[in-house]
C-alpha cells in the first residue's frame, strides 16, 4: 500500500459527518493537511460518468417476492434489515466485506452500511433500501477518505441502484435519525450494524426480532429455480477446483497442504466471489480433525488428502463438497476397506432423500451402515441396534450426515427444529449427505493399522418432485472411479 498511508480512513462513526466535516488527516501521514489551491482544483475537471443503461438484477424478479412474503408475514410491523459494516482486521485495514445473508437474499446488494426498510403502508409494506451515495466531490470525500472512490473504487450512485435492485433508493446516512422518530412496532435483524440497532434500542424487543430472523432462515430452506441454479455453478466451479488440486498433488508433496489451498482458491476466486468457507486441505492423519483449516502440514506419498471445499458464487450461493482422494492415485488394503464403507453408508443416505421423507432419514440410514462395520470389524461390541442406542460409533463418525446448504454453508441454522430437524423434506431443498469415519492417531481401542486415516465423502443433493439430484455428481465417489478419474486427470496435465 502506498497513497492510503496519508489519509484517515472513513469509519462507519466517521462517514456520515464527512459531508459536514473535513477529512481527516492521519497521524504519521507525509503530507501535513490539503491546500485550499489543490482542494479547490480536485472539485472540478471531472467527466460525468453516471451509468443510464443499466438493467435489472437478474435475480430482481425472486427478491421481489421474497419481499412480498415478508411483508405478508408481519402486517404492521416496520422492518429493519442491515447489511453489515466493514470489520477492521488491524489497524486500518479490513476484512474482504460480505453483507448479512438475510439483507443480501431480500435485495440482492452487497455493499457496506446498506439498509433495507419495509414501511408499513395499507395492507403490506412499502420497501426502501439505504445506501451511501457516491463519494463526495464537493468535500474531497471521494480522493481524501480511505473509502473514498480513489481508493477502493466506484460506488453505484442511488439513481443507478433504484434500476439494478428495482427498489426506492435513499441515502443511508440520513436513516439513523429517521429511525430513532420511528413509532409503532419495530424488527430489526441484530448482529449487523451496531448504529441502526442503537437508534431502536427503545423500540424493539429481543423476543420479536428473533421471530423475525427465524422466519428470514426457515425461508431460506426451499430454493427457487434462481437459487438451484446459482447452487450447481457453485458446484460445477467446485468440480474443476478439484480436478485443478490433483493436477498439482506433487507440488504439494514438495511444498505442504498450503498448495492444495491456495489452488483451490485461485478457481474460487477467477471463477467466483471467494470459498464458500474455509478449505480443509487435511492429508493424512490430518484428515482425523473434522475442521483442519491449518492447513500446513506436509502432503505424502501413501496417504490420503481429505479435501472438503466449495467455490461461492458472486451471488453468495456455496457448494460444499468433500473427497477423500489417495495423494499417490491408489488405495491401499485397509484405506480402500475404510473409504468403501463410507461410500456405502453415503450411498445409503443419498438414496432416502426424497420429498415427504424425514430430514433425519439420511442421517439415521448411513450411521447404520458405518454401525455395521464397526461392529463387524470387531470395533466395537454388537448388536447394532445397541451400538446406535447408545451412540457408541460416534467415537468413529464423530457428526451428522449433513446440512441445509445454499447462501450460508450451514444454511438455515436460525430455523425451529421442527422444521429443520425433525422436518419433512420438499422439492427445492438442498442438503449436504455427508458421513465419515476418523480413526485418530493415538486412539488405543483401534487396531494400529486403522490409525491416522480419516475418510469422508460429501455431495450436495437438491430434493426433486420425485426424489433427488445430486448436484456434485461430476466427480466420481467410487474408490475405483477414483482412481481412474486421478489418473485421467493427471495424464490430462501432463500432455
Amino acid at each position: 500500500m502506498t497513497v492510503a498511508d496519508e489519509l484517515e480512513p472513513a469509519t462507519p462513526e466517521n462517514e456520515a459527518t464527512e459531508a459536514e466535516e473535513p477529512i481527516k488527516q492521519r497521524k504519521n501521514g507525509l503530507y501535513p493537511g490539503v491546500s485550499d489551491e489543490l482542494a479547490e482544483n480536485m472539485k472540478s475537471g471531472w467527466a460525468d460518468t453516471e451509468l443510464h443503461d443499466l438493467r435489472p438484477i437478474a435475480q430482481a424478479a425472486e427478491t421481489a417476492a421474497r419481499r412480498a412474503a415478508l411483508s405478508a408475514r408481519f402486517p404492521g410491523d416496520r422492518l429493519v434489515i442491515p447489511s453489515g459494516n466493514l470489520k477492521t482486521r488491524s489497524n486500518d485495514t479490513e476484512y474482504p466485506f460480505r453483507a448479512s445473508v438475510e439483507y443480501a437474499y431480500l435485495t440482492g446488494n452487497q455493499t457496506e452500511d446498506g439498509v433495507l426498510v419495509l414501511e408499513p403502508k395499507g395492507e403490506g409494506h412499502e420497501a426502501t433500501l439505504y445506501l451511501l451515495p457516491r463519494s463526495d466531490r464537493e468535500n474531497g470525500e471521494f480522493w481524501l477518505s480511505g473509502q473514498g472512490e480513489l481508493w477502493v473504487g466506484r460506488r453505484h450512485s442511488l439513481t443507478e441502484s433504484e434500476k439494478l435492485y428495482g427498489i426506492p433508493v435513499s441515502d443511508v446516512r440520513e436513516l439513523a435519525d429517521s429511525l430513532r422518530e420511528a413509532t409503532g412496532p419495530v424488527r430489526v435483524v441484530r448482529g449487523h450494524d451496531a448504529g441502526i440497532e442503537a437508534a431502536l434500542t427503545d423500540k424493539v424487543t429481543a423476543e420479536r426480532d428473533e421471530e423475525l430472523r427465524v422466519f428470514l432462515s426457515e425461508a431460506r430452506l426451499v430454493k427457487d429455480e434462481f437459487e438451484i441454479g446459482e447452487l450447481q455453478k457453485a458446484v460445477d466451479s467446485t468440480v474443476r477446483g478439484f480436478e485443478d488440486v490433483v493436477r498439482v498433488l506433487d507440488k504439494a508433496e514438495a511444498t505442504s497442504e498450503r498448495y492444495i489451498e491456495g489452488t483451490f482458491f485461485l478457481r474460487a476466486r477467477v471463477e467466483g466471489n471467494d470459498v464458500g468457507y474455509g478449505s480443509i486441505c487435511a492429508a493424512g492423519p490430518h484428515a482425523t480433525t473434522l475442521h483442519w483449516v491449518r492447513n500446513d502440514g506436509p502432503v505424502r506419498s501413501g496417504d490420503l488428502l481429505l479435501l472438503d471445499a466449495g467455490v461461492e458464487t458472486h451471488t453468495y450461493y456455496t457448494a460444499d463438497v468433500t473427497r477423500t482422494l489417495p495423494i499417490n492415485g491408489r488405495f491401499s488394503e485397509i484405506q480402500r476397506k475404510i473409504y468403501d464403507a463410507v461410500y456405502d453408508a453415503q450411498e445409503a443416505g443419498i438414496a432416502v432423500v426424497q420429498p415427504g421423507g424425514k430430514y433425519r432419514d439420511f442421517h439415521d440410514a448411513a450411521q447404520r451402515v458405518l454401525t455395521e462395520r464397526l461392529v463387524e470389524w470387531g470395533l466395537v461390541e454388537g448388536p447394532v441396534e445397541r451400538v446406535l442406542e447408545l451412540g457408541l460409533q460416534r467415537r468413529w463418525t464423530l457428526h451428522g450426515t449433513g446440512h441445509m446448504l445454499g447462501m450460508d454453508v450451514h444454511d438455515c441454522a436460525a430455523a425451529r427444529v421442527e422444521t429443520y430437524v425433525d422436518g419433512t423434506l420438499e422439492p427445492g431443498m438442498v442438503l449436504t449427505v455427508e458421513p465419515g469415519l476418523y480413526f485418530q492417531a493415538d486412539d488405543l481401542t483401534v487396531p494400529e493399522e486403522y490409525r491416522g486415516i480419516g475418510v469422508r465423502i460429501e455431495d450436495d443433493i437438491l430434493v426433486t418432485e420425485n426424489g433427488n439430484r445430486n448436484l456434485s455428481a461430476a466427480l466420481p465417489r467410487r474408490s475405483d472411479e477414483v482412481e481412474l478419474w486421478m489418473a485421467s486427470v493427471k495424464g490430462a496435465g501432463q500432455s
